[in-house]
């Protein structure tokens, strides 16, 4: 199940795919978006776009993106590439062995997480709205959530069903 909504979220240590070690503590102060991500998945492909513009508005407003890549089966090569082609303008940080995958309870790729500046657990779940049914979304929940906490006011959705690729966390034969 992972962390609990308005509770410390777990601090986590992880590289960048150029080495550089991302800890969430050393975000505190900024709202940050902790996006369970994948190279392979369609679902999470078709965020990318989003992600980068929505990275590059909140941005200023003291908002990072980290997209967190813990499928077992995406090696190095895989990585760099979706990097290069989808031009993303956020860090992709590797989980070997899924452990904050784990930590936070993440299912699928995308499944987000938002924490807040001082350092709380304030919203975990899907983007947005769409589903197999629905593929245009009416409400985008992520936004919603930044925008109350930018506005200093309670997030008007904690958490919602995550819809995506399931993370491929490795066999142990």
């Amino acid at each position: 199940m992972g962390t609990q909504i308005n509770q410390p979220a777990p601090d986590f240590a992880l590289p960048d795919l150029e080495g550089r070690l991302h800890r969430l503590r050393d975000y505190r102060g900024h709202i940050v978006v902790v996006d369970f991500w994948s190279a392979e998945c369609p679902i999470s492909r078709d965020y990318d776009a989003f992600f980068s513009e929505f990275a590059e508005r909140f941005g200023p407003q003291g908002v990072v993106v980290l997209a967190v890549d813990s499928n077992t089966y995406e090696d190095e090569h895989v990585l760099h590439e979706a990097v290069r082609t989808r031009d993303l303008n956020f860090p992709v940080l590797r989980d070997e062995g899924n452990k904050v995958a784990d930590l936070y309870g993440a299912e699928t790729t995308p499944h987000v997480f938002v924490v807040d500046r001082e350092g709380r657990l304030r919203y975990r779940g899907h983007v947005d709205d769409r589903s197999w049914q629905q593929k245009h979304p009416t409400m985008n929940y992520l936004e919603a959530v930044i925008q109350a906490l930018l506005a200093g006011e309670e997030p008007p959705v904690q958490e919602r069903p995550p819809f995506g690729c399931t993370i491929n966390r490795g066999w142990d034969l």
